[in-house]
């Protein structure tokens, strides 16, 4: 399915239909019931386990980011024990049908026994928010070093709760997480938490070096270091985010404009198809069609033509198009495309030169060109909500 995400988005607005109604959940942290502050990291770590698992498994689970956003707004503080009321308000602040929050609390071990660092217990609860009604309680405990198994096991029954249909066996679903130990996991969560990006790369370098194989550290550290523009270490980190990993398709996004950006263009046009495939998003079709301009114009031209059916008032899909025809030689039609463009922006300098020399008919320099206009917003939640919102609309 190929959507047009702006276009619906816009037509929602046009009819009254603003408000989505697909299943969004909203996964808050958990409120840490132990006598040390020094456990607080561990209320994060689930929450972000639990919501990573869910977007794993095709549940529309809302960014980190917009939870903070929206406690900001209701001056909610991160580390409270929430009223129900303030649950709910959480979840309509955010539009969501259901919101997943709980509690955990540390069991100190006696002198000499097993486990050492003691036993956690942790519960948690759904809220559907349109009916103001709360599920059983959900349960996990053991010993603290087994946090990520617990974590993994609570986001199997949050998940079943969710989509009591889910084809997916327990076994199977453990077997998909991976098991990390606990210092990778405090490093992460204290990287998130921390206040300058200093301290977050410090943090999520430390654990990436305890676990190799946690991707989650480096997607961050590849996001910090692509707004760093040190594409060549960022592509390292990238490469490194695993496809359970929630954040691999804008991962594979980012990887491939790093790519684009050292000249590896064919493995940028690999990663941008990797991610067109799943999530058809009109800048991905974009990028997709820049990193085919060098070997294959013609390939281009229909990817910027996607671009442009997705989102018609963009100047730079409509100025790609006619830059990627006149490269492939369609002169005609380049020059229809670039007069589209100056119709809307007469001081686009680059579209009046390239006009003019489309309507000399002449050709490229090989390797002399690089006009073509990236696009570096990556929308994949907005995407897979109006999906499910059309989905839904379908299936009631």
């Amino acid at each position: 399915m190929h959507l047009q995400p702006r276009l619906v988005i816009l037509f929602f607005f046009c009819t009254g239909l603003a408000t989505l109604h697909g299943q969004t959940v909203l996964v808050l942290p958990f409120f840490n019931q132990s006598n040390s502050s020094n456990l607080n990291w561990i209320g994060e770590s689930i929450s972000e386990s639990v919501r990573e698992s869910l977007v794993s498994a095709n549940v529309l689970a809302l960014e980190r980011e917009d939870r903070l956003e929206a406690f900001r707004r209701l001056s909610l503080r991160p580390n409270a024990l929430l009223t129900h009321a303030s649950v709910i308000k959480a979840g309509e602040a955010l539009d969501a049908t259901d919101v997943i929050y709980g509690t955990y609390a540390l069991a100190p071990a006696a002198p000499g026994a097993a486990p050492a660092r003691g036993t956690l217990r942790i519960a948690a609860w759904i809220l559907n928010v349109k009916r103001f009604k709360r599920g059983p309680e959900l349960h996990e405990s053991g010993p603290l070093d087994d946090l990520a198994v617990l974590e993994a096991r609570l986001s199997w029954q949050a998940l079943h709760a969710v989509v009591p249909k889910t084809t997916v066996t327990e076994d199977e679903f453990l077997r998909s997480r991976p098991h990390v130990r606990l210092d990778a996991l405090e490093n992460y969560i204290r990287g998130l938490l921390a206040a300058s990006p200093d301290q977050q790369r410090r943090f999520f370098m430390q654990a990436a070096s305890l676990a190799s194989s946690y991707s989650q550290p480096c997607y961050q550290l590849g996001k910090a270091y692509w707004k760093k523009k040190d594409y060549r270490v960022a592509a390292g980190w990238l490469a490194r985010v695993t496809p359970v990993d929630s954040h691999y398709l804008e991962a594979q996004f980012f990887l491939g404009l790093c790519d684009y950006h050292t000249g590896d263009y064919t493995a940028a046009q690999k990663c941008f198809e990797t991610v067109a495939a799943t999530v058809p998003l009109n800048e991905v079709y974009n990028d997709l069609g820049a990193a085919q301009l060098r070997r294959d114009p013609a390939a281009a031209v229909e990817s910027f033509r996607k671009a442009l059916d997705g989102d018609r008032s963009d100047l730079d899909y409509r100025f790609n198009l006619g830059y990627a025809q006149w490269k492939a030689g369609q002169f005609p039609a380049a020059a229809e495309s670039l007069r589209a463009v100056l119709e809307r922006n007469p001081n686009d300098d680059a579209a009046a030169s390239l006009l003019a020399r489309a309507e000399r008919h002449e050709t490229a320099r090989p390797g002399s060109e690089s006009l073509e206009r990236l696009k570096t917003n990556y929308e994949e939640t907005a995407y897979r909500q109006l999906k499910a919102e059309l989905e839904s609309k379908r299936n009631p």
